[in-house]
């Protein structure tokens, strides 16, 4: 199991259009990672110098292809991904705003 850090610029005249598909769970049934990219989206961070940044759980190589192929080459820009340990980066990034704030519990 591969967990990462993802940083991404998101394309802010798409931000509502992605907002609506996860609030309607469009990418929930993607297999085999929709819930998992649907979670992390909708729980993704926003830092001061606009860019998101969430935790993403992925088995490809590279990381995130699938993902980037169906939905976030879409919706953001310079995606990045840094290896990590599970949990590591929902505990640092909590504190920032939420990229989708609807989605707060």
């Amino acid at each position: 199991m591969a967990f990462y850090l993802v940083s991404a610029v998101p394309k802010q005249d798409l931000m509502e259009e992605l907002g609506s598909r996860l609030a309607e769970d469009e990418f929930v049934g993607l297999r085999p990672f929709g819930k998992t990219v649907s979670h992390a989206l909708k729980n993704a961070r926003l830092r001061r110098d606009g860019v998101a940044v969430w935790e993403e759980e992925d088995y490809c190589d590279p990381p995130l292809a699938q993902e980037r192929a169906a939905v976030l080459d879409t919706y953001f820009d310079d995606i990045r991904v840094e290896a990590v340990s599970e949990g590591d980066v929902w505990a640092k990034i909590e504190p920032l705003p939420r990229l989708f704030p609807e989605f707060e519990a």
